[in-house]
């Protein structure tokens, strides 16, 4: 039987120490134990290098860890700037504020100045018509600037009093 050992009695590609070495059973028996346990380690080894399948389930595992690690990165920077957009529409939404709040008192002082300048005026109106009225229609002018809804009223049932002749005269032809 040929046997394939080196000059020093070694099989070739073995680790093991030569055979012919041993000391006694025991050692034999132990150094058989190494080989059988590194001559496994290599057929696994081989093995999982012949499985493909195995291989490629494998790498998909690794894929599916590796993109579900970045879809919890993106959401969380998702989150991030959306807290981050919110913070600056609230901050924005109080700057809008401000400046509406500002602007309707500026036009609230203009209104209030104009208002005060039409009475101003309206009172010396009626200051004039009060000096220009002869003496006994005074009183009625008078009463009229101190109560002018009364006057109002007065004024628009004067109003539709000569409305009404007007129309009875055209409806009967004197006109």
């Amino acid at each position: 039987m040929t046997d394939a050992t080196s000059g020093d009695g070694a099989r070739a590609g073995s680790t093991a120490q030569p055979a012919g070495g041993a000391k006694g059973p025991d050692e034999l028996r132990q150094q058989i134990e190494q080989t059988r346990s590194q001559l496994g380690d290599t057929v696994e080894e081989l093995a999982g290098k012949a499985d493909v399948k195995g291989r490629a389930k494998a790498r998909a595992a690794d894929l599916r860890d590796k993109a579900g690690a970045m879809t919890v990165q993106l959401r969380s920077s998702a989150a991030h700037a959306g807290h981050a957009v919110q913070g600056k529409a609230h901050r924005a939404g109080h700057a809008v504020q401000d400046k509406a709040g500002q602007a309707g008192h500026a036009v609230q002082e203009k209104a209030g100045q104009a208002g005060h300048a039409v009475q101003g005026k309206a009172g010396r109106a009626g200051h004039t018509v009060e000096r220009r009225v002869p003496g006994r229609a005074r009183g009625v002018v008078r009463v009229g600037l101190d109560h002018p809804r009364a006057a109002l009223v007065a004024g628009a049932a004067a109003g539709a009093l000569v409305a009404a002749g007007v129309l009875r005269r055209r409806h009967h032809g004197r006109c």
